[in-house]
């Protein structure tokens, strides 16, 4: 989805049932749409918290965005033991929602893909992978260098959203840490193209300095994609054993 002067973008059919409702309403619409993408499944009462809503408006712009195709209803996982009274009901973006916030020349990007993988092969493709995201690691090692290395996840997930991904940080149970990228521009080129993905993970762990795990992807239809980064003394345990 992509917004222009705080209305939402969509495809055509979807712009044609949106030009009877006033430009205010619109605009909140699309704020609701984009804080389900970026926060990942939510309930209607944590979107009306942020967003200062009623409860009645929060519901009158979820059936919206329901009919549009562009949110689908989700259950909350029970975790342990299970409480009285009915599971929470959550609200997650949908492919449609998705791929309507993606950026243009998806299909121009995955033809030229294929196109290079059927001249020169897929190690080609892996080259092609790290050189788009060489520009992130030129851009901030200097910075990683400057920065305490608490910090430095922090650091990553600022520029990943500034670029579009929507990213976020987070500590772990285990001490380790999180990032969260609840936005690809590039999803669709990624889910037949995984060299994108696999570049991008060898540039967090050469960021961060220290072993990172892709565990989900957008692009292999998870719905948010999560990087585990290990704490710090796995790296140092990894080359003093060397």
């Amino acid at each position: 989805m992509k917004y222009v002067t705080g209305t939402v973008n969509t495809r055509e059919s979807a712009a044609s049932r949106a030009s009877a409702v006033p430009p205010a309403e619109r605009g909140t619409r699309a704020r609701v749409a984009r804080l389900i993408l970026e926060h990942g499944p939510v309930t209607a009462a944590a979107l009306g918290e942020r967003l200062g809503l009623t409860p009645a408006a929060v519901r009158r712009h979820l059936d919206a965005l329901l009919t549009e195709g562009m949110i689908e209803p989700r259950t909350a996982r029970q975790r342990g033991q299970r409480g009285r009274g009915r599971p929470a009901k959550l609200f997650g973006i949908t492919d449609a929602g998705r791929s309507a916030f993606e950026h243009a020349y998806d299909d121009l990007a995955g033809s030229a893909l294929r196109f290079l993988a059927d001249r020169l092969g897929d190690e080609a493709v892996a080259d092609f992978a790290r050189s788009q995201v060489s520009a992130l690691v030129s851009r901030l090692t200097p910075i990683m260098r400057e920065v305490p290395e608490d910090q430095r996840l922090r650091v990553l997930a600022e520029a990943l959203s500034a670029d579009g991904y929507a990213a976020s940080a987070s500590k772990t149970g285990t001490g380790g840490e999180q990032l969260c990228q609840h936005h690809c521009p590039v999803a669709h080129v990624a889910a037949a193209f995984p060299q994108l993905c696999e570049a991008e993970t060898e540039a967090f762990g050469q960021l961060l300095g220290t072993p990172v795990q892709r565990l989900a992807t957008i692009a292999h239809g998870d719905g948010i994609c999560t990087t585990h980064v290990s704490p710090r003394h796995h790296r140092e345990s990894k080359e003093s054993g060397r």
